[in-house]
C-alpha cells in the first residue's frame, strides 16, 4: 500500500503543479482514450482534454489539496484510483473554491496515464 499513497503523491502533486503554470503540458498525463468529465459534461482524448483545460475562463490558478486517497483498482494490473479534495484559488479572488476530483490512473511504460478524471466544484 506504500507505493500506492507514494505513487498518488507523487501523481497529484505534479498534475496540480502543472495544472497550475502550463495548462497545456497536461497533454502528456491523457491518451486518447482518456475521459475527462468537467462540471458533469463529458470529454474524450487527450487533445480536447487539453483544449478544454486551456479554454477555462481564468488566467492565474492555485490548488491546494487538502485530502488525497488512493487504492488499487484492479486485481490484474497495478491501476490505482486517486480521490482528491482542495481549495482552488482562482485569479485574485479571496473566496476560495472547494473541489473535488478522482483520477483513474493505468500503468504505461514505467509511468502511468489518466484514463478517467473526474471533476466538480463543491458548493454549499
Amino acid at each position: 500500500m506504500g507505493d500506492i499513497q507514494a505513487i498518488a503523491k507523487q501523481f497529484t502533486d505534479f498534475y496540480y503543479s502543472t495544472f497550475d503554470s502550463n495548462r497545456s503540458a497536461l497533454q502528456a498525463v491523457y491518451r486518447p482514450t482518456s475521459m475527462l468529465t468537467w462540471e458533469g459534461s463529458p470529454i474524450l482524448g487527450a487533445t480536447d482534454i487539453t483544449e478544454k483545460l486551456v479554454s477555462l475562463p481564468f488566467e492565474k490558478v492555485q490548488h491546494k489539496v487538502t485530502t488525497f486517497d488512493a487504492q488499487p483498482s484492479s486485481p490484474t494490473i497495478a491501476s490505482i484510483l486517486v480521490s482528491v479534495t482542495g481549495l482552488l484559488l482562482v485569479d485574485d479572488s479571496p473566496n476560495p473554491l472547494q473541489f473535488s476530483q478522482i483520477f483513474h490512473l493505468i500503468p504505461d511504460a514505467g509511468s502511468y496515464y489518466v484514463y478517467n478524471d473526474v471533476f466538480r466544484l463543491n458548493y454549499g
